[in-house]
């Protein structure tokens, strides 16, 4: 896990966190949080459910490491599934910790994934498992997330949202189990929290052979030589570098401002894209209004950039 800034001017240390881990009183563990963010002058986003805790700060390194160290004496919490990176400027703009039905919304919040996830395999370990002609791999991304990159045979559900991935299981996923004859399952997202979700909602389904790749795609990009790889093309990430390829560098994507997706070098020469405006996938979808309140938002973020600043409408949602 890298956590070296690579210039001086990157002040800012940025860590993006899950876990699994039963939270007797969500209430109680916000409240804790909060205090320990807003003294440490930390801003970002933390997610507490039942179920566990999930999300991004950023801020300077005292401030992170106080966070992380209240985290970690939470009952369950002694490790996190943890990733660092660094920025010069604080993306962020203030502090929310708030208590959720889940952590990540699959709309299955009975689930237990602490108790019932699936195996964790390491990178390492991965090709061989999805290799196997018996290993059915199921992305468990969003459909614009799999179009750009994905692992050498997987299945793309083309889910919309990753609420929508229990009703493909039920139908089509479940009938591919079957028609395969896959012994096992193997599932991947980009950080690792949702396909660790998924493997315990195969469980509750009543599969059990089900595996999951720790630390997702970010980890595996980041530790496997790409002459190793079984990884193809670029892995979206919900920040401002949009794509990743291996090594974590920077990949050829930007986004879109006005459907939030990512558009490679061919969609930017497309004659519908408009930059901070549209694209092809949605320049119909737009009214003129629209379309001037876009452009207005493009003009005033280029007019903070050229003053150093950042400016709240730049910042992808993920």
């Amino acid at each position: 896990m890298t956590d070296i800034p690579t210039s001086p001017e990157q002040t800012v240390r940025v860590a993006a966190l899950y876990r699994f881990a039963l939270v007797a009183d969500p209430a109680s563990v916000r409240d804790r949080l909060q205090t320990v963010c807003d003294a440490g002058k930390v801003r970002g986003t933390l997610l507490v459910a039942h179920e566990g805790l999930n999300g991004t700060i950023a801020g300077p390194v005292d401030g992170v490491e106080a966070v992380l160290s209240a985290i970690y004496a939470l009952p369950g919490f002694d490790r996190l599934e943890l990733k660092y990176a660094w920025t010069d400027v604080l993306p962020f703009h203030r502090m929310k910790v708030r208590v959720k039905a889940e952590i990540v919304t699959m709309g299955q919040p009975n689930l237990d994934p602490a108790r019932d996830a699936g195996v964790y395999v390491s990178p390492a370990d991965w090709n061989a498992l999805i290799a196997d002609p018996e290993t059915l791999v199921i992305d468990t991304r969003n459909a614009y997330e799999g179009q750009i990159g994905a692992f050498e045979g997987a299945v793309q559900p083309n889910t919309e949202s990753f609420r929508d991935f229990p009703d493909w299981f039920r139908t089509e996923g479940r009938a591919l189990l079957a028609q395969t004859g896959a012994r096992r399952v193997a599932m991947y997202c980009t950080g690792g929290i949702r396909c660790e979700k998924s493997t315990a909602f195969l469980k509750a389904e009543g599969i059990e052979n089900v595996h999951h790749l720790e630390g997702g795609i970010l980890r595996y990009l980041e530790t496997t030589n790409e002459q190793d790889s079984l990884w193809r093309g670029e892995c979206f990430v919900f920040d401002e570098r949009v794509s990743v390829g291996h090594g974590l560098s920077q990949g050829p994507h930007t986004l879109c401002r006005g459907c939030r997706l990512p558009v490679d070098e061919a969609g930017r020469a497309s004659a519908y894209y408009v930059e901070g405006v549209c694209c092809a996938r949605c320049h119909d979808t737009r009214d003129e209004g629209q379309r001037a309140r876009y452009a207005e938002r493009h003009r005033q973020i280029e007019i903070a950039q050229q003053r150093g600043q950042t400016h709240i409408g730049g910042a992808p949602k993920p």
